[in-house]
């Protein structure tokens, strides 16, 4: 399901929670759990990842991480506040090290001139603190999702590594 090179990236990423004695959880909205499928895709992931939580609609934001509805209908679903209230939430509420939270319009509909098609934001809550950051992928509905799980792995191996640079 997942191409050979994002199976490498989940699993270097494990080696590196596991090194430190750190657990994972995902909060997903635009990917639909595939951050959470790619990393249990490998064999031995549970003494890293906790879970996953699909967050698919604005109440399920809420009900499940706590979102502030509020928040939502201030900021919109695809925001820098959700995702790193999404992130927050999922850490907290897993009790876990680590979250990653997306929140994004996948397409192909349902883009508007300030949060186009391809928009996602990412939230990370860790050891360091909690991070947001902004992409804008193009390509299909299932390019969108892809590159989103990618760079989501990217941003937990880097702050793994200690950084809070996810470029």
């Amino acid at each position: 399901m997942f191409p050979h090179d994002m199976l490498e990236q989940a699993e270097a990423l494990l080696t590196a929670a596991r090194a430190q004695a750190l657990r994972v959880t995902t909060a997903e909205s635009c990917t639909g759990g595939l951050i959470a499928g790619l990393l249990t895709a490998i064999g031995g992931s549970s003494d890293v990842v906790d879970g996953g939580a699909v967050t698919y609609s604005n109440a399920a934001k809420t009900r499940m991480l706590g979102v502030p509805p509020e928040m939502i209908a201030a900021h919109g679903a695809v925001s820098e506040a959700v995702a790193r209230a999404m992130a927050e939430g999922a850490r907290d509420r897993a009790t876990v090290d680590l979250a990653i939270a997306v929140t994004g319009v996948a397409g192909p509909g349902g883009g508007t001139a300030d949060k186009p098609v391809g928009l996602v934001w990412f939230g990370l809550a860790g050891p360091a603190g909690i991070f947001a950051e902004k992409h804008v992928f193009t390509g299909d509905r299932t390019a969108i999702r892809m590159a989103t799980v990618r760079h989501a792995v990217t941003m937990l191996r880097a702050q793994l590594a200690g950084s809070t640079r996810y470029a």
